[in-house]
């Protein structure tokens, strides 16, 4: 996978809240991961290693930011096995 650049404009005080250019990157990145696993968008999986994180890392990282890890409710669960049932029976 490449990566790309692009130029983010913030407040010198959000830069300096966050203590560097750089903590302002990583966090800016984090955000963005973390809200596209919010939205199921990506997968644990895909979170980590974009964060450079264990599975367990990002685990707990999930846990701070309340981001549920998996389905909440028996019916949840049964619904995911039933989502999935297409994909395994296409292999």
């Amino acid at each position: 996978m490449g990566t790309r650049t692009l130029p983010l404009e913030l407040p010198e005080e959000l830069v300096a809240l966050l203590g560097s250019p750089e903590a302002a990157i990583a966090k800016a990145k984090e955000s963005l991961v973390l809200e596209l696993l919010r939205e199921a968008r990506l997968s644990q999986g895909q979170a980590a290693r974009l964060l450079g994180l264990t599975r367990w890392d990002i685990l707990d990282l999930m846990a701070q930011h309340d981001i549920a890890s998996g389905p909440e409710t028996a019916e949840e669960a049964r619904q995911e096995i039933e989502d999935a049932r297409p994909l395994r029976q296409g292999r």
